[in-house]
């Protein structure tokens, strides 16, 4: 049983270590990974992938445990609250387990094709896995910070792990480069709130900015009606305003969000395909899960400046992602086009800030991993030694030489397009309600305009999806003879996908009441 009273005479307690449970499991599995690929022959490295595997089931079967005996006592904190054990942060990791899985068995068949296959990629997995479940419960800047920069340093590593390949280099170059960039300016962001508040815990900056935004719109009202300068409280806001802007432009660029969102198509092509399926659905969940912390927590007084600024960058994503992604013939410059756009489909959760927006931000992250991962996966079936398999055309045909493949791959582009009974559709129909939600409690008619706009450009979004189903169906050829070689790993990936996405589809109300039962102590 958990311990739940901290021991105050050792600086950390067990009932600490046991919060952590999950990603000390996967640590220590990442560490022994490591170890496997010296003391293994080359072409027993897969041996780690399923070993990597095991480390996963284990922190989520720890994760489950945690759960069940501290579920009632949520919210749970431990190491002098940088860490936050609540039902976002539980939800948010199991998202992030089943990414990893996801990702390690998409990439066993791939490293083999590539005579990439080694155990240091499995444990860099891992690594970014466990910066991810940091994230989701950090409740402090620099526990958030740190974990950030684990996720990112590791990712920058995986995007470069083909080292013979020209597009991976510059890929990983990019990404380098204008994320050491957009982590500076977060990083700013945050030490203004730390000099503003004068704490870095994100519920103590979330009291002094509720405090303080009052007493500032008095101090601003008082200095206009006696015609004097605005006092020193007043003065505070200028400084507030230009944190809560560098902590967006820094995750902006996290989540691919216009205007930051011009290394994506580039990362995604030039990276490994099974680096681009985990770098697209587990950072962007993880970048998400860091813009609620801060967002709705830390700056939760000052949503009447964020939620405007947040609604218009989430229009201008969602049509921008969509209007590039028709003309691309890459299949991963378009499904990172399609990324951008999720990203502004997922930021309406946050600009609807209630239970509906939230329960939407949680199921569309979920099954969007599923469908990324599984339309990644379909791509890497397509691999073959000089056959690369990235463009549109290469699907050609696959509906009479892969029958059960071309239905998969269907079944990923029309929930990502969000037709009914998918889980596309559950997710965009509660990020889309909280929107309406919120605009019917606020009065304000802007929320309208908001939801309109991003069900209009979901039509749109469509055309391109619906290509890949055109080509596999009505293809006039069939664009390598070859059967497709599948993997054990990579086969069951895809089978768990698509079970995921039709039976959230179908039947979504028992994870919907499990994602109630979690959000509701955070009192939303």
């Amino acid at each position: 049983m958990f311990l739940l009273q901290a021991n105050t005479t050792s600086i950390i307690s067990v009932a600490d270590l046991q919060l952590i449970a999950p990603e000390l499991i996967l640590t220590a599995c990442a560490c022994v990974a490591l170890v496997m690929e010296v003391i293994l022959p080359y072409r027993k490295s897969k041996l780690t992938a399923y070993f990597s595997l095991v480390g996963v089931a284990l922190a989520f079967i720890s994760l489950a445990v945690q759960w069940w005996y501290i579920g009632n006592a949520l919210p749970f904190d431990g190491f002098y609250g940088m860490v936050r054990i609540d039902g976002f942060a539980l939800l948010f990791k199991a998202i992030f387990l089943i990414a990893a899985a996801l990702a390690i068995g998409l990439s066993t068949r791939f490293l083999d094709i590539e005579g990439e296959q080694h155990g240091e990629y499995y444990s860099l997995i891992l690594f970014a896995t466990v910066g991810m479940m940091f994230i989701a419960c950090g409740y402090d800047l620099i526990s958030l910070y740190i974990s950030l920069e684990l996720m990112a340093l590791t990712f920058y590593v995986l995007v470069a792990f083909t080292k013979r390949e020209k597009k991976s280099n510059e890929a990983a170059m990019k990404y380098f480069l204008l994320g050491a960039f957009s982590s500076g300016v977060l990083l700013y962001g945050m030490s203004l709130l730390y000099g503003i508040a004068g704490s870095t815990n994100i519920g103590d900056i979330g009291n002094s900015v509720s405090t303080l935004v009052p007493r500032i719109q008095g101090a601003l009202q008082a200095a206009a009606g006696t015609g004097g300068l605005p006092d020193q409280i007043a003065g505070l806001r200028p400084l507030l305003l230009l944190a809560m802007i560098a902590l967006s432009a820094g995750l902006f660029f996290k989540v691919a969000a216009v205007p930051f969102h011009m290394w994506a198509p580039d990362v995604y092509e030039g990276a490994p395909t099974s680096v681009t399926a985990f770098l697209s659905t587990g950072s962007k969940a993880a970048s998400f899960a860091l813009y609620w912390r801060i967002f709705s927590v830390a700056l939760e007084g000052m949503r009447a400046d964020w939620a405007p600024l947040l609604g218009l960058v989430a229009a201008i994503t969602i049509m921008v992602g969509n209007w590039a992604a028709v003309t691309q013939e890459n299949s991963k410059r378009l499904l990172a086009y399609s990324s951008i756009s999720n990203a502004g489909y997922l930021l309406l959760g946050l600009i609807a800030g209630n239970l509906y927006g939230y329960l939407g931000l949680i199921i569309y992250l979920f099954v969007y991993t599923l469908m990324n991962m599984g339309a990644f996966g379909v791509i890497i079936s397509l691999r073959r030694r000089g056959i690369i398999g990235d463009n549109v055309d290469d699907l050609t045909g696959l509906g009479q030489k892969a029958p059960f493949m071309a239905a998969m791959m269907a079944i990923f582009m029309l929930s990502l397009g969000g037709l009914p009974m998918t889980g596309g559709f559950i997710g965009k129909y509660f990020l889309f309600g909280g929107l309406i939600q919120r605009g019917a409690a606020d009065g304000k008619q802007w929320y309208y305009w908001l939801a309109g706009w991003a069900i209009l450009n979901t039509v749109v979004s469509f055309y391109y999806y619906v290509r890949f189903i055109k080509v596999m169906y009505l293809g006039d050829r069939i664009a390598d003879n070859r059967p497709l070689a599948l993997s054990p790993a990579l086969q069951t990936a895809l089978v768990v996908s698509v079970i995921g996405i039709i039976a959230l589809g179908i039947y979504p109300q028992p994870f919907i009441k499990l994602a109630q039962d979690l959000l509701g102590p955070l009192n939303l």
